[in-house]
């Protein structure tokens, strides 16, 4: 199996197995607990702590929340935000959000906040003047860093302060979930005051996050119980996917430029050639793009067809997000562009990771246009 769908989830890295090994043996303790046994674990968990802070430019380590994925660290960030402040009662996004984002401030406004939610243009991206002028005084802005579906890349730090110049009291969260093992992502870089991230997009274990927040916000927390992480996260640790998550992050940040250049010429190997074969590529996105992703239209080709036959074909993509019950139905992040149902149901996402090399694009064209021509 050739796989491309990296954006749904990564092979986890050799590295990573091996750091997490030790934490279902040995170094099993519970890290709240007071003996031995349980002191290694919650040393593992503050030392994975400071490094991710310190990997995300943090001014303090405790401005670290883990988490049990990306889903919960949207939550916790626009839920948790909105709730905490009784003046900060409006929840400003975009329409081409991940559903944890979206749902999230859905929750948030059957709670009583204020939702509006921003359009964006043909190619994916949110206007800044767009983002000021739904802000207003106390509001939570959260728009993601680059798009899972179609790797667009939005550009933040406009956003942040067109939001913040916009009104009083306002926060900027973004899910970097997808972005972070290609761009730089830190407090610097998004000026953002919150940022998600996900394990399982780097290379690490699924069911493992985490949630920067700047010092001095407020949470409400939306998980309740034994107080763990300073009251704001309840549950008990998962040691491993915590210190497999931070790993993976370090060997990301570490890998990063090459992973530019190989993943690059991997993706661009791969439109080329297909090109070559098929005439014409028809991307749904241009640059600014993450270099891992490659979001097509194949027009006259279904997209649930043409996945069934590239499966039997020996390649795994996808259409729009994994995060419906593996259903495939029209993509809100297309609607939003403006596509129609016909133009959505023909488009393809193909997303590269670690992993793949230029062999692996030009092998994956070689096959995919086979395919698409048997199709058609």
């Amino acid at each position: 199996m050739l796989y491309l769908d990296h954006a749904a989830t990564t092979v986890v890295r050799p590295e990573v197995r091996e750091v997490m090994a030790p934490f279902a043996d040995e170094a099993f303790g519970n890290p709240s607990g007071i003996h031995g046994v349980s002191r290694r674990a919650k040393n593992a968990i503050e030392e994975a702590r400071e490094r991710a802070a310190a990997l995300l430019g943090a001014a303090k380590p405790l401005e670290i929340i883990f988490t049990g994925g990306g889903t919960e660290a949207d939550n916790l960030a626009v839920v948790g935000a909105a709730l905490a402040d009784g003046n900060r009662r409006r929840v400003v996004t975009s329409a081409i959000e991940h559903e944890a984002v979206l749902e999230s401030a859905r929750f948030a406004a059957r709670l009583g906040c204020e939702l509006r939610v921003v359009d964006v243009d043909a190619s994916g991206r949110v206007a800044p003047r767009e983002i000021a002028a739904a802000v207003g005084d106390g509001a939570v802005v959260s728009v993601m860093a680059a798009n899972n579906e179609t790797g667009a890349i939005q550009p933040l730090p406009e956003i942040a302060n067109a939001a913040r110049g916009a009104g009083r009291d306002v926060l900027v969260h973004t899910d970097a979930v997808q972005a972070f093992i290609s761009e730089e992502v830190t407090v610097g870089t998004t000026s953002a005051d919150m940022i998600s991230l996900a394990a399982h997009k780097l290379g690490g274990p699924k069911g493992a996050g985490l949630l920067y927040v700047r010092d001095e916000i407020t949470l409400e927390p939306v998980i309740h119980g034994g107080g763990q992480e300073l009251g704001r996260r309840s549950g008990t640790h998962n040691v491993a996917g915590i210190v497999g998550l931070v790993t993976a992050m370090e060997l990301s940040v570490a890998d990063r430029e090459d992973f530019r250049r190989r993943v690059r010429s991997a993706r661009d190997a791969f439109e080329e050639a297909l090109a070559a074969e098929l005439g014409a590529v028809e991307l749904t996105v241009n640059e600014p793009r993450l270099v891992q992703h490659s979001h097509l239209r194949f027009p006259g080709v279904l997209s649930e067809t043409l996945l069934i036959r590239l499966d039997q074909a020996g390649i795994a993509a996808a259409a729009g997000s994994a995060c419906h019950s593996g259903a495939i139905e029209m993509s809100h992040v297309l609607a939003a562009m403006g596509a129609s149902d016909a133009v959505a149901a023909e488009s393809v996402r193909f997303s590269f990771g670690w992993v793949n090399d230029v062999a692996d694009g030009a092998d994956a064209a070689t096959r995919v246009a086979a395919v698409v021509g048997e199709l058609r």
